[in-house]
C-alpha cells in the first residue's frame, strides 16, 4: 500500500511542474485542431470521390 501511496504523492508533484495552457490557448489549439481534421477530411473525401469515379469509368469500358 505504500507504494502506491508514494506512487500518487510522485504523481502530484510532477502535475504540479506542468506548465499548463492558458484558457485562450488551450481555445486556440483546439479550434487549429478542428479545422485541421476538417481540412484533411475534406481532402480525403474529395480524393475518395474522384478515385471511385476514375474506377467508374475505367469499369463501364
Amino acid at each position: 500500500m505504500s507504494k502506491l501511496t508514494q506512487y500518487l504523492i510522485d504523481s502530484r508533484q510532477e502535475l504540479r511542474k506542468v506548465n499548463w495552457p492558458t484558457r485562450n490557448q488551450a481555445f486556440n489549439y483546439t479550434l487549429g485542431v478542428i479545422i485541421f481534421s476538417l481540412a484533411v477530411s475534406l481532402f480525403l473525401g474529395m480524393l475518395d470521390i474522384g478515385f471511385a469515379y476514375v474506377i467508374k469509368l475505367i469499369i463501364h469500358k
